[in-house]
């Protein structure tokens, strides 16, 4: 079992740190205390197997939201076994209300940015929505233009079927005439013969 000593240095006094700190240490199975120390620096002291210090350590470096770590300045010992559970020390309750509104002011900044964030891809889905609808539209006219066109060859065809069809018949009444012309032709030959 090995026992770190950890000043946070950075944004990490009234943003919440310290529960983040000891979510983390209790997530890791280690025991310990984060408290805040003058003038804004965080001092933690954790034990447990060096493996889980280790990583401790490494989830330590948040650069997220309100909380900023800019340096850890970590020093190794041998634990003591002093520590039940993974605890927050707290001052008294008015630094501590203080804090806590803070926090409270922070993420409803945070929400408030994420808010305009939505708001901004809203507006760009927005526009897209509004580029994609005036592409169908045009893509409805073309379809449209291409149905018009496909009705009047239809009706050229139809027209030429009817014409061909005319003629046709106009053809076969004068070939059978032609055929009756022939026959009694041939008859009348016949008759004479």
């Amino acid at each position: 079992m090995k026992r770190v000593d950890i000043i946070a240095s950075g944004d990490v006094q009234k943003v919440g740190f310290r529960d983040v700190v000891q979510k983390i240490g209790r997530d890791l199975g280690l025991s310990g205390t984060v408290e805040n120390r003058e003038p804004y620096d965080v001092r933690i002291v954790a034990e447990g197997e060096e493996d889980g210090l280790k990583e401790f350590i490494e989830a330590l470096k948040i650069k997220r939201g309100p909380i900023h770590v800019r340096e850890l300045e970590v020093s190794w010992s041998e634990a003591t076994g002093e520590f039940p559970y993974f605890k927050i020390l707290r001052g008294d309750w008015q630094e501590e209300l203080g804090e806590r509104f803070d926090v409270a002011v922070g993420l409803l900044y945070r929400s408030i940015e994420i808010g305009e964030e939505n708001l901004a891809l809203g507006r760009e889905n927005l526009a897209v929505s509004k580029e994609n609808l005036a592409i169908g539209k045009k893509m409805l006219e073309k379809q449209d233009t291409m149905i018009e066109r496909q009705d009047e060859t239809i009706g050229e065809i139809r027209g030429m079927r009817s014409d061909f069809q005319d003629h046709m018949e106009k053809r076969f009444t004068k070939i059978e005439g032609e055929i009756a012309e022939i026959k009694a032709a041939i008859a009348e030959i016949k008759g004479n013969g």
